[in-house]
């Protein structure tokens, strides 16, 4: 996968996500979210129109983006499973998580998005300017 970052302001940054989120790069991920989150970022804003897969680790990295950018710590993605659960209890709670918001989902995407309950927590926008307006 390739990442792209794009700094709107001190606050606002714009990560772009190209080809595959999986197992072999997830931690990429969360690494590139706390490096930003670290400089200041507040907000992230993450361009999935160029991903083309995402697993369940993945799931799992975009779970973790939001709760490191709510200021909490995110499950340690080693714990396996448990990590993933922490998805589902987080979701089910409904706990919105507006600092990280979602851009133009392929309609595969979107459908794990869904299907997951990633969308009850990360808004999804149609463009950047929108999800950068908030």
């Amino acid at each position: 996968m390739k990442t792209t970052i794009d700094r709107v302001s001190s606050e606002v940054a714009v990560l772009a996500l190209d080809g595959e989120l999986d197992a072999s790069n997830y931690r990429e991920l969360i690494e590139a979210g706390n490096g930003l989150y670290a400089d200041g970022a507040r907000c992230l804003v993450l361009d999935l129109g160029q991903l083309s897969y995402m697993s369940s680790s993945g799931i799992v990295a975009l779970h973790s983006l939001a709760l490191i950018f709510r200021g909490q710590q995110p499950p340690d993605p080693e714990a396996g499973w448990s990590a993933f659960h922490a998805v589902g209890s987080d979701t089910d709670e409904g706990t919105a998580a507006d600092q990280v918001r979602l851009v133009a989902p392929t309609p595969a995407i979107d459908s794990i998005l869904e299907r997951t309950g990633l969308k009850r927590i990360l808004p999804v926008y149609a463009d950047r300017d929108a999800a950068v307006a908030g």
